[in-house]
């Protein structure tokens, strides 16, 4: 009986069998993947960010339509870009690439180099260089909330600050142009919006990204006498004493002298603390006998402005309280605020904006600016936990009669809205 030869030409070798059979399993699958997805195209595959990275499929795809797969992933090897694009109309969403985390929220995508996180005051030409645009960079900003009826005053006032600050007027009574007689107006930024009070304006046009150039901001009233104030030795006495928040010292005429912390001094450049009333300070480190200035003529320090822009309310009118609040905004504050006496001025208490008030005799009812929830809440809260008590432990003469003042106010107001109502 023979035994059947086998030849070796006949024997497939496993590997070469493997193959074969891996080629056709290929094939098939490529054909019905085809055949049931004919529009699929690279940009709705869901390939691993680390397989091509910082490649954008659509373009590829786009140029390269007519091209052979093989081809298209030949190009990808080759061309580079910055972005990955978010899936199509699919349904499917996909995370855009986040470039510089670091950048301000909402410039994530975009380049560190063309970001402009922070602007300016500084006024600009229509023609020319920007570079050549200031001739002189101001250091220093200077803002008044003005009326035109303190025109005098404040054209005195300006007049203490050198080119090193820039001038912002804050007009609440509606005129800008009338000021044009001044020479210093037509170098000044003039905003104007009726009836509305410093804090207002501050919120909504002191940014801290838009005063970032500016080393130090003055935010003064219109009523001050400015007779023995010079502000470039305002600076220097604010550096030399580590000054993060200060005013001038107030001159003992001043009209409205209320608190012993900002009343001039006449044997010291700057005091930082002081003797009160009885009952007033329990804590001589916490206002009004020390991190206290009063809100009528302060002057911040760039960071210490940063701080605080945002804890000043979008409804705080008069401010009444925030200066309670401000040491919040310096560590220590009852070295970081104070009072320069070397440079001092006169508070003539003119109520000018008060002036704006109208009254409709038909209704009785008075249009007048009204007093900020927010104001109320710093004066009854801030204030008695600066005293480090409840409120019934800070109670004073001064605290008692303003606080009924108050309650008054918003009482009467609450009275003539219900008979504007009723009638």
């Amino acid at each position: 009986m023979g035994v059947p030869l086998r030849s070796s030409n006949l024997r497939i070798p496993n590997e070469t069998m493997r193959l074969i059979i891996m080629a056709f399993a290929g094939v098939i699958f490529g054909f019905f993947l085809g055949v049931s997805f004919p529009t699929v195209s690279l940009t709705k595959m869901h390939l691993p960010s680390s397989l091509f990275p910082s490649i954008d499929l659509t373009y590829i795809e786009d140029k390269y339509s007519g091209l052979s797969t093989q081809a298209l992933f030949n190009a990808l090897n080759t061309i580079k870009a910055n972005k990955v694009d978010s899936m199509s109309s699919s349904g499917y969403t996909e995370t855009k690439q986040i470039w510089i985390p670091t950048n301000p929220r909402g410039a994530e995508r975009l380049p560190p180099g063309i970001v402009a996180p922070e602007s300016d005051l500084f006024l600009r030409r229509l023609w020319g260089l920007p570079s050549e645009d200031l001739t002189i960079k101001p250091k220093y900003l200077v803002t008044f909330t003005v009326g035109y009826n303190q025109k005098n005053n404040i054209d005195a006032a300006v007049k203490k600050f050198s080119e090193n600050f820039t001038i912002l007027l804050f007009h609440y009574d509606g005129l800008t142009s009338e000021w044009d007689e001044f020479e210093w107006s037509k170098r000044a930024i003039h905003v104007s919006v009726q009836k509305q009070a410093k804090w207002w304006y501050a919120k909504r046009f002191l940014h801290p990204d838009i005063v970032a150039p500016y080393e130090y901001i003055f935010m003064w009233d219109e009523d001050l006498g400015v007779e023995n104030f010079n502000a470039e030795e305002y600076i220097k006495l604010v550096k030399k004493h580590g000054l993060e928040i200060s005013q001038p010292g107030l001159d003992a005429n001043s009209a409205g002298l209320t608190w012993a912390m900002t009343r001039k001094r006449n044997d010291t450049e700057v005091h930082k603390d002081t003797e009160e009333r009885p009952g007033w300070c329990n804590d001589p480190h916490l206002p009004p006998c020390a991190a206290f200035v009063e809100i009528m003529a302060t002057v911040f320090s760039r960071d210490a402005w940063r701080c605080v822009w945002h804890m000043i309310q979008n409804d705080l009118v008069h401010g009444w309280g925030l200066d309670f609040s401000l040491r919040k905004c310096v560590e220590p504050p009852h070295e970081k605020i104070g009072v320069v006496d070397a440079q001092w001025i006169v508070h003539q208490s003119v109520p000018s904006l008060g002036n704006q008030v109208i009254i409709d005799h038909r209704y009785y009812h008075i249009h007048m600016h009204s007093i900020s929830f927010t104001s109320v809440f710093f004066f009854l809260t801030g204030r008695s936990r600066g005293w480090k008590g409840s409120m019934g432990r800070g109670m004073n003469y001064m605290f008692l009669s303003l606080t009924q003042f108050y309650i008054c106010m918003c009482l009467m107001r609450v009275g003539l809205m219900a008979g504007e109502a009723k009638v």
